[in-house]
């Protein structure tokens, strides 16, 4: 049982794997059966690259509260989790805003003439991520009641809606979703606020009394009050309710 940990980072990092696999599918492409030659919509393979994603978050929760259950730790486990996360939360959500920027583009009319360059900046969410995982390793002591710089699996996750937001198209969110100026605006600010000095907010309080959990309260009763309005999309504004209260609520040490 006490390789449980361990095997669920593993389990996070395989849904990472696998979340790449799908986001690398996710385009129009010729497949011939039969004889036959028909078009495959990459939408579903997308789709399915957003699940997995959520999947490594489950594990990237879950494996923590193993260890602590099981009151077992190493520096293996510590350095494979970062591993398994810059995977699933750095380099799995930079595939997906990369497709999203090339869907972007393409929709444009001089799509032939764009440089592979253009989308390149999805990767510096990858890129900051690693930095901030590296960074939080070697300060974890002192983010025992809040994080310094924005969690990496909140990007992750959030980055994950963005296909199914453009899928379903919530109060028309997924047609903006492929502007390239938006796609851009959102790279930059989730690599600033993963490397800035601002306290984010843990989302398990250090006790279970109002003046610790209210703002994850907040949170929680928002997004789920905004599920019949925005869909898919009440998740992300729960995630900007997340960033505005962490730059509010200044958290109490218990």
């Amino acid at each position: 049982m006490r390789h449980l940990p361990n095997l669920l980072t593993l389990a996070n990092l395989f849904c990472g794997c696998i979340a790449i696999a799908f986001t690398l599918n996710s385009q129009p492409f010729l497949a011939a059966v039969g004889g036959m030659e028909y078009w495959i919509v990459g939408t579903e393979q997308a789709y399915w690259g957003s699940i997995f994603i959520f999947a490594a978050a489950i594990c990237d929760m879950l494996d923590g509260a193993a260890a602590r259950a099981l009151r077992v730790s190493s520096s293996i486990g510590a350095d494979l989790d970062s591993l398994a996360d810059v995977v699933s939360f750095g380099v799995a959500p930079s595939m997906i805003l990369f497709k999203l920027l090339w869907a972007s583009y393409m929709s444009q009319p001089n799509a032939l003439d764009v440089s592979m360059l253009a989308m390149s900046p999805a990767f510096l969410v990858a890129c900051f991520g690693a930095l901030r995982l590296a960074r939080f390793n070697v300060t974890i002591t002192e983010q025992k009641s809040s994080f310094i710089g924005m969690p990496i699996p909140a990007v992750g996750v959030f980055v994950a809606f963005l296909p199914l937001i453009n899928f379903y198209n919530p109060i028309g969110l997924g047609i903006l979703i492929l502007n390239k100026w938006v796609l851009y605006a959102i790279i930059v600010l989730m690599c600033w606020l993963m490397v800035s000095k601002v306290r984010f907010i843990k989302f398990m309080p250090a006790k279970w009394q109002l003046a610790y959990f209210w703002p994850q309260a907040v949170i929680i009763v928002a997004g789920l009050a905004a599920i019949p309005l925005l869909h898919v999309a009440a998740l992300p504004l729960a995630f900007i309710l997340y960033i505005l209260l962490s730059f509010i609520y200044k958290p109490k040490e218990a």
